[in-house]
């Protein structure tokens, strides 16, 4: 039943995530004259590109499809079968709905284009890769980074956009690659505070009953546990530390843990901005 209840949320996350992303371009980055970043700003790059200096209008889906090819190699290659699956699903979803959409305008103002767009891109991204898939492109290629090295990447990708940015910015005026910049700005930004597979934090929790939350632990987590003995000063009862180190994304659930376990654990969760050493991340399917 449970595994039912999450097919149905992650395919309502893909399906939300493709609208919103094909909408963003279809009533925000367009109008705004932006190019969106990765292969589907690649894309639109091309497509302007072709349709500038050759006259030829080329649908936006068959450029995204052609251009995805290589990356969904290396998502099947190296990252799993099924996130690289939905990804394709996504990507001929999101193109489909591009050529769908009506043309609106909601706004003129290049301000609210760029940092509402850059939102809403953000935000497409992240549902997306909640729901175990991605919106393809470079998206493989930040995905294949993090899970490689347990590092979040999107930084990465957006020095690889300010690159596109500037070639574009260098054919079609520089306005609207600036904009795009502060877009893409915004938009890595938005992901790396929703997508926190690849941050991680420190709990150092207080119990008395030690020896069954470190067992749980241990098997729920798949991380070490440091126990340390003393005395609650307080209550002048023997009291022991467990220090382990878990992922941003299993916090709730850990917490949740242990408090079934011990209801009067104590627990601070320290934030990890860095960490050496081996630690568990587990498989993208």
């Amino acid at each position: 039943m449970e595994k039912k209840s999450n097919t149905i949320k992650n395919a309502f996350l893909i399906l939300l995530g493709s609208f919103i992303m094909a909408a963003n371009i279809k009533i925000l980055v367009r109008q705004g004259n932006l190019f969106p970043g990765g292969f589907s700003g690649l894309t639109v790059l091309i497509q302007r590109t072709l349709l500038e200096f050759a006259n030829i209008d080329v649908p936006y889906s068959l450029l995204n499809y052609t251009l995805n090819l290589f990356p969904v190699f290396i998502g099947f290659k190296m990252i799993g079968k099924k996130f690289t699956t939905l990804s394709c699903i996504v990507i001929a979803l999101t193109g489909a709905l591009v050529d769908i959409i009506p043309q609106q305008t909601l706004t003129l103002d290049p301000l609210l284009i760029t940092v509402f767009g850059g939102l809403l891109n953000g935000t497409s991204i992240s549902l997306t890769l909640k729901g175990g898939a991605s919106t393809g492109g470079t998206d493989f290629l930040a995905m294949f980074i993090s899970q490689k090295f347990n590092v979040s990447s999107w930084n990465y990708v957006l020095g690889f956009n300010v690159v596109m940015l500037v070639i574009a910015g260098a054919l079609f005026g520089w306005d609207a690659a600036l904009y795009s910049i502060i877009f893409q700005f915004v938009s890595t930004q938005v992901v790396n505070t929703l997508h926190v597979r690849y941050q991680k934090v420190t709990l150092n929790i207080m119990t008395t009953k030690a020896d069954e939350m470190q067992q749980q632990l241990l098997v729920y987590t798949h991380h070490g546990v440091t126990r340390f003995e003393g005395m609650g000063c307080y209550l002048h009862e023997n009291m022991s530390m467990l220090y382990t180190v878990v992922s941003t994304e299993q916090l709730k659930s850990v917490m949740k843990l242990v408090h079934n376990i011990d209801e009067h654990a104590f627990v601070n969760v320290i934030k990890t901005d860095t960490l050496e050493g081996r630690f568990y991340q587990a498989p993208i399917e």
